[in-house]
């Protein structure tokens, strides 16, 4: 292994990486030297063994270094950990996917939400991707509550009839659906069968115990590019659509106040760095396996990879999207005239799931790679920033991966 230990304009950056993937420590110091990075961490494993482990800079610009420990808000990636739950439940003979989601939860079933599946929670189809009226102040710190209003709530459109995303929603559906089956809150629920199973730092939900190892968010800086894509022109226009409703409602989180560290926002708090999202995603791309411990069967394995929507537009994010059962799929919108930082460039096989800003894990069965990164300082637009998907390219290619011009890495 080589040992990394240099100073930047940003900070220190530290780590280890195999000879093999020099390529990937060279991109994340670029980063620190080029792309105006603060604070990050990237982690990537093969066939289960650790290949790369870096972090450096800042918790804020002018503040406390980037530790080897440091953790952040990793917003939508949570929702990879929230579904993996649920696999987990379905892999039990717990929780069937195939069913109602009334056979768990009868209240739901209200205004038109009756012929809803559980499958649908999942993909983004279900139909109630936000909340129409005005939320309460501290409303998704307030679970119960949230529930409620996931209840009441009008489907946008019939159940399984089109695909729009569930940016926070899902926190309470997806959530609770896992709160019936298993009897148990979704957060203990992850923390004690994946975090602790998996030795690692990740938690929906934050101990007060972490507060100090918690760096704050940067909020990235408009400018007009992103101004002017097809999605902040519809945000902003106003009205009941699920694209104005995400951005009206997302400020009412706030990634620097313990009250959301501490909260369980399964669509959008979990609080981890690249090391955790990459140890989630490991047995995941080892045939459900970890250090022989099994985490889920082959077929759940093979069920969680399997494309399960697609749309050419979304109907929240205006962009076209390939959605799992809870996870992301390679997404190609790179010559979309009206969007930017809207892919997300990984293999075909792969799944995983970008969270707000540019963070992102994902497993890859084709090659056993699993990969977590996590920065403080987030970007511009829907899905992966440049500072992010350099560190996925370099890993491919490094596997000597071809190319991506097919919306997906291709191998020989």
């Amino acid at each position: 292994m080589k040992k990394i230990d240099i100073e930047t304009k940003a900070g220190g950056v530290h780590g280890f990486v195999d000879e093999r993937f020099s390529d990937l420590a060279d991109v994340f110091i670029e980063n620190f030297t080029s792309r105006d990075e603060v604070g990050a961490s990237c982690s990537l494993s093969i066939e289960g063994r650790t290949i790369a482990e870096l972090w450096g800079g800042r918790k804020t610009r002018e503040g406390q270094a980037w530790e080897k420990d440091t953790v952040c808000t990793v917003f939508s990636a949570t929702k990879g950990a929230m579904s993996l739950c649920a696999h987990i439940l379905a892999d039990r003979g717990i929780l069937d996917l195939d069913a109602l989601v009334t056979d768990y939860w009868p209240e739901f079933g209200a205004g038109g939400k009756e012929s809803a599946t559980v499958k649908m929670a999942l993909d983004h189809s279900l139909g109630v991707p936000h909340i129409r009226s005005a939320l309460k102040e501290g409303a998704f710190y307030d679970y119960d509550y949230m529930v409620k209003k996931v209840e009441q709530e009008k489907t946008f459109w019939i159940p399984g009839t089109r695909s729009g995303y569930h940016a926070l929603t899902m926190a309470w559906t997806v959530g609770e659906i896992v709160h019936r089956a298993a009897k148990e809150r979704m957060g203990s629920f992850f923390n004690r069968e994946v975090s602790q199973f998996l030795n690692t730092d990740f938690w929906i939900g934050a101990p007060v115990s972490a507060a100090s190892r918690i760096s704050p968010m940067i909020a990235a800086e408009p400018d007009e590019a992103w101004m002017q894509t097809r999605f902040v022109q519809q945000a902003l226009a106003g009205g009941e659509t699920p694209t104005h409703l995400f951005m009206r409602d997302f400020p009412l989180m706030d990634p620097n106040e313990p009250a959301c560290h501490q909260a369980e926002i399964g669509s959008a708090n979990g609080i981890t760095n690249a090391q955790g999202l990459a140890a989630m995603y490991t047995p995941l791309a080892c045939g459900g396996l970890v250090d022989g411990k099994r985490l889920v069967s082959n077929d759940t394995l093979a069920r969680m990879s399997r494309t399960s929507t697609a749309s050419h537009e979304d109907a929240t994010l205006l962009i076209a999207t390939r959605f799992g059962l809870g996870f992301m799929k390679s997404t190609d919108n790179r010559k979309q005239a009206d969007a930017v930082n809207s892919s997300l460039i990984i293999g075909d096989a792969a799944f995983g799931h970008v969270g707000a800003g540019g963070s992102v894990g994902f497993a890859d069965p084709e090659c056993k790679l699993s990969f977590g990164y996590a920065m403080n300082r987030m970007g511009t637009g829907i899905l992966m920033n440049p500072r992010g998907q350099s560190l996925i390219d370099s890993v491919y290619q490094t596997l000597g991966y071809q190319s991506s011009d097919s919306g997906a890495w291709l191998s020989n």
